[in-house]
């Protein structure tokens, strides 16, 4: 039986000086950032922003200076991920491209894509969604029935896809499709490729899908004979599920699954220092805070060494969207009467918005599977 691993890591010699010039930097652009805005955090969009962050070195930290990456350390990054996130920042325009679009493209991509694509991402210019979920598959994934039908220079789309955040306002979309049929039932996971779809081809229709607070954060894509040219696959045709599993990895390790409801923490710890029950629930919430930090680093320092860790990855997000998903609740219960109006605005549209966490990059029935599967138990 292979067991979970986390290995103590600490943040790299240069992240103080790093902290030090990002506070200065998100304090300064955030001076006019509502309390709803930070309530989105990492799915919050504003391109104006992430150009920002790209002229700063920010996005693509890790990747090669070939192709306008920064060739640092996977700490250092998540230095800067770890402060974007303690403010509810709103990376949402360059979030999902610098998490595992661009780390996909530069593993499996061409050159000519890697020459293409990467350097606009690095400097915030593209937008990527996600295109995996759709509708009536719950959480089989490999159940999906959109096709990419192979024609003379490239393939022909037809079918949805669904809960694609952001996708009405971003480039593009790595998008998991049916080449060909599954040669049986039990191996539905056969005949998957992924190609990269530009999100404002003819034929593509994108529907905003309102969530709980009112935002247009999620949204259903219908493609109509969507032409893709033999230009943007990605990888290689029929090997799309062992690639977008992978790509998971990337997605389900960070600190966004933990740190997404962080911003009202730290809101409400100011007004919160004359309330009797306060100061046990906040170390509470705090120490269990930094064990998943703990985590989080391990994991950042096992991608650093070129490892998969896609358990503890797994085990990360499952217990941090308890924590995320509790957070709104808990602190609306330390206050006897009402909260600060930032507070109670960041607070409301939290407490609506979490209800997503424990879905968005694979629900808990998934994650425990994968757990249990790689520990030897299923």
């Amino acid at each position: 039986m292979v067991g979970l691993r986390f290995d103590l890591r600490d943040t790299p010699p240069e992240a103080p000086a790093l902290r030090a010039e990002l506070r200065a930097f998100l304090a300064e652009a955030g001076r006019h950032w509502s309390p709803r805005v930070r309530a989105y955090s990492w799915m919050a969009f504003d391109r104006d922003f992430s150009r920002e962050v790209g002229k700063r070195g920010w996005i693509g930290m890790t990747w090669p200076a070939a192709y306008g990456g920064g060739e640092r350390s996977f700490l250092e990054r998540y230095v800067t991920l770890e402060e974007m996130l303690a403010v509810g920042a709103p990376v949402g325009a360059h979030w999902i491209g610098d998490r595992q679009s661009g780390p996909l493209i530069l593993r499996l991509g061409t050159e000519e894509q890697r020459r293409e694509f990467i350097p606009r991402i690095v400097s915030g210019e593209l937008a990527f969604a996600i295109g995996l979920s759709e509708p009536d598959s719950g959480s089989d994934l490999a159940s999906l029935r959109t096709r990419a039908e192979k024609v003379p220079g490239g393939y022909r789309l037809n079918g949805r896809k669904v809960w694609t955040t952001n996708a009405h306002r971003c480039d593009f979309a790595i998008t998991l499709l049916r080449t060909s049929p599954a040669p049986d039932p039990k191996l539905k996971h056969q005949g998957l490729t992924q190609l990269l779809v530009d999100l404002r081809a003819s034929g593509i229709e994108i529907r905003p899908i309102l969530d709980l607070a009112g935002e247009e954060g999620f949204n259903e894509i219908t493609f109509d004979n969507v032409f893709v040219p033999d230009s943007l696959l990605i990888g290689v045709e029929g090997k799309g599920w062992e690639q977008a599993t992978s790509e998971l990895a990337f997605e389900r390790s960070g600190p966004e699954r933990y740190l997404s409801s962080l911003p009202l923490l730290t809101a409400a710890m100011d007004s919160l220092h004359d309330e009797p029950a306060a100061p046990e629930a906040v170390g509470r919430m705090l120490a269990r805070a930094n064990t998943l930090r703990q985590m989080s680093l391990s994991v950042a320092g096992m991608l650093q060494d070129g490892e998969a860790p896609a358990r503890e990855a797994a085990l990360i997000k499952d217990v941090g969207n308890d924590f995320e998903q509790a957070l709104p609740d808990r602190i609306r219960a330390l206050y006897a009467g009402p909260m600060p109006d930032d507070v109670a605005e960041m607070q409301t549209t939290m407490n609506m918005v979490a209800r997503s966490y424990s879905l968005r990059g694979g629900t808990r029935e998934i994650l425990r599977g994968i757990i249990a599967r790689q520990l030897g138990l299923r």
